[in-house]
């Protein structure tokens, strides 16, 4: 998942995901760290999206690492 979480951010997709893990990886002062974090997030959506038959949804994904980054 490392793997996964590097190419979303060399890529910036979903949109957004690229600031997000950065701004996450300050907050922490870790980017492994970060990136672990990242992965929750990336799971929960997958998680979510197979759980609701719905397509995944990268906004969600993207807002919960963000709302990481920036809680206290």
């Amino acid at each position: 998942m490392h793997l996964s979480i590097s190419e979303q951010c060399s890529i910036d997709q979903p949109r957004g995901i690229r600031q997000a893990v950065e701004l996450l990886s300050k907050r922490l002062d870790s980017l492994h760290d970060a990136h672990h974090a990242a992965m929750e997030c990336l799971g929960t959506m997958m998680w979510e999206s197979q759980r609701s038959g719905r397509p995944p949804d990268g906004d969600a994904y993207v807002a919960a690492v963000q709302r990481r980054a920036t809680r206290d």
